[in-house]
């Protein structure tokens, strides 16, 4: 089996928790949470962590479908900088003009738009895997340029995360 968490293989990192109102690891995602042009919303599932380090400064989000047809996958969401304070995030917190958290940094996912974006997966391609990856970070700010992408992020958190979790959901593509 393939390891659902893209950065294990880089960066091993000890376990946080991560749980969802919204979602259930190995579960079907809900509708609501994938694109409008399926019925969806774009709306982010609800995501709350805990069991990280005392010594975490930062923590980072991140939604990722290793089962893309591009070879790398694609990114639906990227934030850093969310507060040691912050434990979790209401559902369309990812959404445009959602309620992140004071000074959070949504990064362009990989159709550059700085939001989350509900699957839809393209016609044939079979069952893709939703990967929604926390980090702990070990400080209150990476310093990222805003217009970079979610690779950026992904480096800079090979240096700074501390502990990491992830839920998994699935949508089967149409045809």
């Amino acid at each position: 089996m393939i390891n659902d968490d893209p950065y294990a293989a880089v960066t091993p990192a000890p376990a946080l928790d991560v749980r969802s109102d919204d979602l259930r690891h190995g579960e079907q995602m809900p509708l609501t949470f994938r694109d409008p042009e399926i019925g969806g919303t774009n709306a982010s599932p609800h995501l709350a962590w805990s069991g990280f380090p005392p010594e975490t400064k930062s923590f980072a989000v991140v939604c990722y479908d290793p089962d893309a047809p591009t070879g790398v996958g694609f990114t639906h969401w990227a934030v850093a900088n969310i507060p040691a304070e912050v434990t979790s995030l209401p559902a369309g917190a990812g959404a445009l003009d959602g309620a992140m958290p004071a000074g959070s940094l949504t990064l362009p996912n990989d159709l550059r738009m700085r939001q989350y974006i509900g699957p839809n997966p393209p016609p044939g391609s079979g069952r893709h895997r939703y990967v929604f990856i926390v980090h702990a970070v070990d400080v209150p700010r990476l310093d990222i340029d805003p217009e970079l992408t979610p690779v950026v992020l992904g480096f800079n958190l090979h240096f700074h995360t501390l502990a990491r979790g992830s839920m998994t959901v699935w949508v089967d593509a149409a045809g």
